[in-house]
């Protein structure tokens, strides 16, 4: 539960790190020195470990479309996160968990919801949906308005993506591969991708890289990408997966509190009243019907 708690902070402030520097890099440009970054270092950590990275086990199908979804993913974040604010980015990258539930439930019966456990999900997202509520509750009719409901269906199809992609890795021989392997796929598939999709979308990379620029993607690359997703797949080959992917609820509130310190976004009470029901909805998330 802590290394759960600790990747959903450093996810929720990951998006305040993309916004910050996206003034400077273009965010393809992001996510092709983070993809590429965390990937060589993924590589190398597989080499000291002794983890093989054979094509012959079976995961090389399921590696491919799981790193083809993972990059389309990210596109879809990064380039939506120019559009929308770091804070309701994070709402709806969280929808994930529903895409997870649902097709795991269907596929896999051992992981199959009981009524306490959707009832949390259902909760948790209902709170975090209030706690944004004031915002969708006025919606601007300006360009600059749908400019934001695009970055927001964008990040949305990467949530959607992020679902996809877990749901591969449980259901396929990637769920008895080694957690860096599968990092590993993901990774080299983005870093390739990456940059092709930069010249296509005809973005630039910056002459001049200042020190917040560095910053940021060191942590998006170091930290998150290589550091805390390890630790994810990790957890998600241990532990189901429906309730792993329900703690990522908590992303939004750090992330929220992250943008309103960093980035001067807003926060208010509606907050508040969305981490108490968060935290209610992981507890039934968590409820073991007695046997």
């Amino acid at each position: 539960m802590l290394s759960l708690v600790a990747c959903c902070f450093l996810w929720g402030l990951n998006q305040v790190a993309i916004k910050a520097a996206m003034p400077e890099v273009p965010a393809l440009v992001q996510l092709s020195v983070r993809s590429g970054s965390a990937a060589l270092l993924v590589l190398l950590w597989m080499r000291w470990r002794g983890v093989s990275f054979s094509l012959r086990d079976g995961t090389f199908g399921p590696g491919l479309l799981a790193g083809v979804l993972f990059a389309v993913e990210f596109a879809c974040i990064f380039m939506g996160l120019k559009y929308t604010t770091a804070a309701r980015s994070v709402v709806f990258i969280n929808t994930s968990p529903f895409i997870v539930a649902i097709l795991l439930a269907w596929l896999t019966p051992s992981e199959r919801l009981r009524w306490p456990q959707l009832a949390g999900m259902v909760l948790a997202f209902g709170a975090i949906a209030q706690a944004f509520w004031e915002g969708f509750a006025h919606p601007d009719h300006t360009a600059a308005g749908h400019d934001q409901l695009l970055g927001d269906a964008l990040v949305l199809i990467g949530a959607t993506l992020w679902g996809l992609t877990t749901v591969v890795i449980r259901t396929t021989a990637l769920r008895t591969a080694p957690p860096e392997k599968t990092l590993a796929y993901q990774l080299v598939v983005a870093a390739l991708l990456a940059p092709l999709a930069t010249v296509v979308a005809g973005q630039s990379w910056p002459s001049h890289w200042s020190a917040l620029a560095l910053g940021s993607l060191f942590y998006q690359g170091v930290i998150v990408t290589f550091a805390s997703y390890l630790v994810w797949f990790w957890l998600l080959m241990t532990y189901p997966a429906t309730k792993v992917q329900a703690f990522v609820f908590l992303s939004p509130v750090f992330g929220t509190v992250c943008a309103g310190l960093l980035l001067d976004e807003p926060l208010g009470a509606r907050l508040l009243l969305g981490l108490v029901g968060v935290v209610l909805g992981l507890v039934l998330m968590d409820w073991r019907r007695s046997s």
